[in-house]
């Protein structure tokens, strides 16, 4: 054991005793230490001082560990007397308690060593399984309990001590934290999943955790529970707040604020963990200095004693920002807001249809109070006419005409519908507020089209959290209990928040104050600033939503010899994203004054001459759609495909740019490409990579088009799985999902359906492997009451092994579970890559695309230019530097452009993936918040702190 909790001690009281209680111990696979000066000791005959030390480790009979014992004698110690054998041992008042696979082994070296037992065993009601409890006492009279009940802090009814064990960990342990946890403000989709980590890591840190019921009304009426490994349950997959949340009046007047101090420290609790908005957070660090006082004032009036007072002189706050407004400045995106953006964009998806059906304008507010991410990437995610929000107002004086100009350029376009989405919240530059009615007045009076108004209310705030909100919720609410265990009373109070894909920490009312700046920025009309103060993402996503959709009318065209006819293909397998980034390429390029042209079924159809010109209207609706609207294949140029005829094709249609979306079979074909130009001048022209597999195993960016679609239909099916599992009570399935190489989809996914283990081709599984997760199934459900067990799954890779594949993984796991459970297979299959893409793979789809186009104007040579000032012929070379074929991806909150030639250095070519993997560092939490590790050396420290003050 470690932390401080080193050994137990027994002693014996002759050297007889000391030899028999070495021998007993060592039977049962204990192993002899050498302690420090035991050899002298050892040496010397004396009566006094004599020592050994033994240690357990786990072996295929004893699931216990690092247990140690120190064995002394001393002559001069009063043995322990031998209790009757009609008497139940199980009464005595400690026991040293051992955690077992191999009952019948172990009462066979009982009677080997001639020690009488009581079995206490008890059947379950259905016979399918036994709760072993083996009684017996070593030679100085301890009780030794052998049960198949591991030890685990939620599981042990009966206390597990030993003579010094339980004083020895409290006092090198030290005092518990014992943190609360409240939800408050607007409920959020992840806010469960919040209260579900806090709980789970705090245990496995050994803290005791409560949760806070009502938000800040259960801390004025005491509304505390304590939570233990089970509360959490099911967690994952419930929207909005189990825990509740509610107004509280009380708690913002000093007595309101008194009464919950009192509460607190009644119960022990020295930190909260709030989650909520911006208002929630501020109201917690008013609590947290308004402390000393109120605890001063408790004393005085006798409402907490002395010691109470000494005892929490400070109170720990650590904020999580749950909203779906994604409000909070100094974090990129809030807990809430994905899924929020989810639900407005099924509902929009769907009034898409009837408004194409009956060639209708629809008019959608959406909420967001003072903000207006959610319309923006709501507008973006589903391809919407116009967007209204409160940061950026429209250009010029009458936002009418503005709106009226769009709506009516579009549908001489060929469009059959008209979609606006306005921010509750919405300004014109008067600050003057915009509203859904009047926006349906303006369209039907001025264009004479059937409008309707659809409001979306606190639909938005319902329904299962996306992957996307557990994910970040859980990892978040990690780093929320270390920031709790970190912390001082000298320390500011931290918000915890995620930048450039990485958890932060930082002041939590810096966060606040910037907050209120926007709204003060919008107030004075400076809505450059209002923009600036918003997340880094925001304002490159409202420049790319309106260069695709509102500034369709000739104002961005390049100069004519800029121009370039652009072909767009799609290579690999289908992914979400893949249409939408097909979709502003065109139109963007459409309003550049480029000419784009679609490469049908990948390189063959290229190779076939399967190019037509794409058209504005032609792409209409795409944003939406999954699969590829253009085709793709697996086919490498240069391997499956001629290259000659691949760069006769490009010179025939003179093809002066190459958008490749796809995922590693596309990052090979650019390679391929590139190194190709030297031999094929039709070549030397500017290629850009967007990665676009549910894999996300393309090398240059951190997520790949589809990946987040994958996720959320992996969850959607986990969520399905798990209910049907825990309708049948004990059942595991095994569910194979796909990947590749890369385990990230198994990481991920596992992490947001709570899954028990996964199995990735990083790590690889063996027979070891899985007889520990036998194993550690076993101990679950023996846990779990007879008539309530729960279902649970296991995700696998689909490459991790050949020879344990998904079902021999499931007959090993039911074989080796002795009855306990049973176990099932699911292999999701292609239903991974989706029905619709995901909001965050259109929003990324649409940056993405748009940069790539910039990034062909970059490359361009000035070749071309100089071509059309002498009227020549626009040349086929355009470009040969390596830097023009590239991988466009995301990095953090950045748009990158890296190399093809660069990124081989950093990339398994053989498997298929980066050298690096950022998703790896939240393996750990899979099997950390399923129990796993609840075994470790640290926890089983912890468990026997635990049960001594119980």
């Amino acid at each position: 054991m470690v932390k401080g909790l080193s050994h137990i001690v027994y002693i014996a009281s002759s050297d007889e005793l000391f030899q028999n209680t070495l021998e007993f111990y060592k039977a049962f696979g204990f192993k002899v230490l050498t302690a420090p000066n035991q050899a002298e000791k050892s040496e010397k005959s004396e009566e006094n001082g004599k020592e050994a030390w033994l240690k357990m480790e786990a072996n295929e009979h004893i699931m216990t560990s690092n247990i140690t014992i120190r064995l002394l004698l001393n002559i001069s110690c009063v043995p322990k007397n031998k209790p009757d054998s009609d008497q139940d041992w199980g009464l005595n008042e400690s026991a040293l308690a051992l955690s077992v696979f191999d009952v019948a082994t172990v009462k066979s070296q009982l009677d080997i060593l001639g020690c009488s037992y009581q079995d206490r065993s008890i059947k379950s009601f259905s016979g399918t399984f036994q709760l072993i409890e083996i009684y017996c006492l070593d030679p100085l009279n301890n009780t030794i309990i052998f049960s198949n009940k591991p030890a685990f802090p939620s599981l042990l009814e009966t206390p597990l001590t030993g003579p010094g064990s339980a004083e020895e960990a409290a006092e090198n342990l030290g005092p518990k934290r014992k943190i609360g946890v409240l939800t408050s403000g607007g409920d959020a989709p992840g806010m469960n999943a919040c209260v579900r980590a806090v709980v789970r890591y705090g245990i496995s840190k050994g803290c005791e955790v409560y949760a806070v019921y009502e938000g800040y009304q259960g801390l004025v009426d005491n509304g505390i529970k304590k939570m233990d490994w089970k509360s959490v349950r099911g967690y994952l997959s419930v929207g909005g707040t189990t825990i509740g949340t509610a107004r509280c009046m009380p708690f913002k007047t000093r007595e309101g604020r008194l009464q919950a101090a009192e509460n607190l420290i009644k119960s022990g609790i020295d930190s909260l963990i709030v989650c909520g908005g911006d208002g929630s957070l501020t109201g917690a660090d008013v609590f947290r200095s308004e402390w000393s006082g109120l605890t001063s004032e408790l004393l005085e009036n006798e409402r907490i004693t002395e010691e109470e007072a000494q005892s929490y002189t400070s109170l720990t706050i650590v904020g999580l920002v749950g909203s779906i407004d994604n409000d909070m400045s100094s974090t990129d995106i809030t807990i809430g807001a994905v899924t929020s953006l989810h639900r407005i964009c099924e509902s929009v998806d769907s009034i898409g249809t009837t408004a194409l059906s009956h060639s209708r304008a629809f008019v959608i507010e959406v909420m967001g109070r003072h903000c207006g991410w959610l319309a923006l990437a709501a507008g973006i995610a589903t391809g919407a006419d116009f967007v209204f929000i409160p940061e950026r107002p429209p250009a010029g004086d009458d936002w009418k005409d503005t709106l009226c100009s769009v709506a009516e350029r579009h549908r001489r376009l060929g469009k059959r519908k008209t979609v606006v989405i306005v921010a509750e919240g919405a300004l014109d530059r008067n600050l003057d507020p915009i509203k859904a009615k009047d926006i349906k007045n303006i369209l039907t009076d001025r264009l004479g089209l059937d409008t309707r108004v659809t409001t979306l209310g606190h639909t938005q705030r319902g329904g299962a959290p996306a992957a996307f909100d557990r994910i970040l919720a859980t990892i978040q609410s990690v780093a929320a209990v270390d920031a709790v265990l970190r912390s001082t009373p000298e320390t500011p109070s931290p918000m915890i928040g995620m930048s450039n894909n990485q958890v932060t920490s930082g002041p939590l009312m810096k966060a606040v104050e910037l907050t209120h700046e926007v709204a003060k920025a919008i107030g004075e009309k400076n809505f450059a600033r209002a923009m600036e103060l918003r997340d880094p993402q925001f304002a490159e996503e409202y420049l790319a939503y309106n260069a695709t959709t509102i500034l369709d009318d000739n104002s961005m065209l390049v100069p004519a010899h800029r121009r370039l006819r652009v072909g767009i293909i799609n290579v690999g397998a289908p992914a979400g994203g893949m249409n939408a980034a097909s979709r502003t390429a065109v139109r963007y390029a459409l309003n550049r004054g480029h000419t784009p042209f679609a490469i049908l079924n990948g390189f063959p159809g290229l190779a076939a001459g399967s190019i037509e010109e794409l058209t504005w209207i032609g792409v209409d609706g795409w944003t939406s759609r999954g699969g590829s609207e253009l085709g793709t294949t697996r086919a490498v140029p240069g391997e499956a495909v001629d290259m000659g005829m691949i760069a006769y094709q490009l010179q025939k249609f003179n093809i002066q740019s190459l958008l490749v979306v796809g995922g590693f079979e596309a990052f090979s074909s650019v390679i391929n490409l590139e190194a190709a130009r030297s031999k094929y001048p039709s070549l030397c022209i500017p290629i850009a990579l967007i990665s676009a597999t549910v894999s996300n195993n393309v090398p240059g960016t951190d997520f790949s088009l589809g990946s987040d679609t994958a996720l959320n239909a992996i969850v959607d099916s986990c969520d399905a799985i798990v209910q049907s599992a825990r309708s049948s009570r004990r059942r595991v399935f095994v569910v194979e999902v796909q990947g590749g190489r890369s385990g990230y989809l198994a990481v991920e996914a596992g992490l947001a359906s709570g899954a028990s283990t996964i199995y990735i081709p990083e790590e690889g599984v063996n027979l070891s492997r899985l007889q520990s997760d036998s194993r550690h199934l076993m101990a679950m459900y023996m846990d779990d009451a007879a008539d309530k067990s729960e279902g649970r799954i296991i995700l696998r890779n689909e490459t991790v092994s050949k020879t344990y594949t998904t079902d021999v993984i499931s007959d090993i796991l039911k074989d080796e579970g002795h009855a306990l459970f049973d176990s099932r297979t699911a292999v999701l299959g292609h239903i991974q890559q989706g029905v619709n893409p995901s909001p965050m793979d259109r929003i990324r789809a649409t940056r993405l695309a748009k940069c790539s186009i910039d990034f062909f104007e970059e490359h361009t040579s000035l070749a071309l230019e100089k071509a059309f000032e002498d009227n020549e012929e626009a040349p086929i070379s355009l470009t040969t530097i390596p830097e023009s074929a590239a991988v466009v991806g995301v990095s953090g909150v950045d748009v990158t452009y890296r190399s093809v030639k660069e990124l081989i250095n950093v990339t398994d070519m053989k498997n298929r993936k980066p050298l690096d993997a950022w998703w790896m560092s939240h393996r750990p939490l899979v099997d950390l918040l399923s129990g796993r590790g609840l075994f470790t050396p640290e926890a089983q420290a912890t468990l026997t702190r635990n049960q001594a003050e119980n």
